[in-house]
């Protein structure tokens, strides 16, 4: 029986889930390039953890990007100073983190340059996220948009922050487990982190 592949949609800070899927299905992933972009998921929001619980890290889109827009044309909106309030939160919430300062250096660029389109953004974000973790990957891209892939698990719509994750996590050190106790399925910046090298084994 051949391997079952995995397609993906391509995520901000995608949650923990994502990579575990990445790293289950890792011989055959394929990323989802053509579809309209759909609102409220994770393709444009990040949660982390913050001193009051959880935090939504939200990548602002130009208004008209609704669900007719492909998500490769989406554009991101600089009507406001988004970049710096990301950066200031990742800061703010994981400074004291065992490995915050470890990876800064490399991400400070993507809160500082200004990026055009939204894939290209995360696209960008997930290459450097998976080289911090060693997870060496080749990914594909949709070439049309397909309602099923059959011989694929599709993850396109069932990791979403609107239902929690079924997925089992057991629980790592939390910058702030011991206000809210440990969120599972948090962006992988929270594992990354708080586990820096050993995110892989994680994983």
């Amino acid at each position: 029986m051949i391997e079952k592949g995995a397609l993906l949609a391509m995520f901000y800070l995608p949650p923990v889930e994502y990579f575990i899927q990445l790293n289950t299905h890792k011989t055959n992933i394929l990323i989802e390039k053509e579809e309209h972009f759909p609102k409220q998921t994770y393709r444009n929001r990040a949660d982390i953890y913050s001193p009051d619980g959880k935090l939504s890290l939200v990548v602002p889109v130009v208004k008209g990007s609704k669900n007719h827009t492909k998500i490769k044309d989406v554009k991101i909106s600089d009507d406001f100073k988004w970049q710096r309030l990301h950066w200031m939160s990742l800061q703010a919430c994981y400074r004291r983190s065992a490995y915050f300062e470890y990876y800064e250096d490399d991400l400070v660029p993507f809160y500082k340059k200004k990026f055009d389109y939204l894939f290209d953004y995360n696209e960008q974000l997930l290459q450097f996220i998976l080289k911090a973790i060693k997870m060496p990957l080749a990914l594909n891209y949709t070439k049309s948009y397909e309602l099923e892939y059959p011989e694929l698990a599709d993850y396109r719509n069932s990791i979403t922050p609107k239902k929690e994750s079924a997925i089992e996590q057991k629980p790592y050190f939390q910058v702030f487990e011991e206000r809210n106790g440990f969120m599972k399925n948090l962006s992988i910046v929270d594992l990354l982190f708080n586990q820096g090298p050993q995110t892989i084994n994680y994983l």
